[in-house]
């Protein structure tokens, strides 16, 4: 089934930040498919607002719904609200049962996705995961876009976030920042520790930009305060944003830095969306899956038997995949 440029659509969006970014290649993949087709995108509180920062998409809804919790009754309100909307087709992302009950209640007429759990009734368009044929992410968004699966033409559309200049005003002035010769430092993964390189590396990648006149943001959420306290102290000089910012604040910051060290995390993603200078390291995840895009990313590894493992918590315990992995390899992909 083809859609037809007056298609309406809606995207289901996933609930992490870096999942959310990748998904902006489905966005650019359904507009190269259906010129005029019109987007709307659903997701939670955590992610939604990205999606305003995609110019493709005309709403962004967002489901007030806590993390973890079912929902029945809020999700079959959610679909009676929709269904007065007409939409055509819906593109779920998230492979969860709960993620398709929208679109079924809404009446949606083509409901597409992955199998997932089961979701027999839930998609009508309901497709089976090939690993081997979609071994990264952003293809297994991609090939939604497609009847038959096809992939655009390498290489990929990158995801690519808008940044709103007066916003980006109001941050630097609320906080009294200036925007000169700026490297970003992102500590934090919500995923788990087994993600989070060390605070002492990070620390000491801080103050060898300190030493040469650059200037350090620590950027994160407030639950990211404990390891960017812990870089200020050991690297005294940098400016501690974690909790003081926005998710959208955090995109219109990172626009005008010079260069950016991120775990495998959302702001790696969002960094790399931007068009920044982004190292990224990586410990109990793999590239392989879920890379930094771009042609300004830089990934940082450790081989060893025991990654990728991705699992939250080290489960050996040492967490040698990063503790290993010393701040010099970090150190020779940035500009002093």
């Amino acid at each position: 089934m083809t859609c037809s440029s007056d298609t309406k659509a809606l995207i289901v969006g996933p609930s992490w930040v870096g999942d959310m970014v990748m998904a902006h290649t489905l966005v650019q993949s359904l507009v190269a498919h259906t010129p005029g087709i019109e987007l709307h995108m659903l997701a939670p509180p955590a992610s939604a607002p990205l999606a305003w920062r995609m110019k493709e998409v005309k709403a962004v809804h967002t489901l007030e719904v806590g993390h973890g919790e079912f929902g029945w009754a809020a999700r079959r309100e959610w679909g009676r609200e929709f269904a007065k909307m007409h939409f055509d087709c819906a593109y779920i992302l998230p492979n969860s049962w709960k993620s398709a009950l929208i679109p079924f209640f809404a009446g949606v007429k083509r409901r597409v996705g992955w199998h997932g759990e089961a979701r027999f009734m839930l998609l009508n368009d309901r497709r089976r995961l090939d690993p081997a044929r979609y071994p990264l992410m952003v293809e297994r968004f991609m090939a939604l876009a497609d009847d038959d699966g096809q992939l655009p033409t390498q290489p990929y559309p990158t995801p690519q976030l808008e940044v709103d200049a007066a916003n980006l005003a109001r941050c630097c002035s609320a906080l009294e920042l200036k925007v000169d010769n700026v490297t970003a430092l992102c500590p934090g993964a919500e995923f788990g520790a087994a993600k989070k390189w060390p605070a002492k590396h990070y620390a000491e990648v801080a103050r060898a930009i300190l030493a040469r006149g650059g200037q350090v943001w620590l950027m994160g959420s407030p639950s990211d305060g404990a390891d960017c306290a812990e870089i200020s102290e050991l690297a005294p000089g940098c400016v501690n944003l974690a909790g003081r910012t926005s998710l959208l604040d955090a995109v219109d910051l990172l626009s005008v830095c010079r260069q950016v060290v991120c775990n495998d995390s959302g702001l790696m993603h969002v960094a790399c969306a931007l068009g920044c200078r982004t190292v990224g390291v990586y410990g109990s995840t793999s590239p392989k899956f879920t890379p930094p895009l771009g042609d300004s990313a830089t990934i940082v590894e450790r081989t060893l038997d025991c990654r990728p493992c991705f699992q939250r918590v080290c489960p050996l315990g040492h967490l040698e995949c990063l503790n290993r992995l010393g701040p010099d390899q970090v150190l020779m992909h940035l500009e002093l």
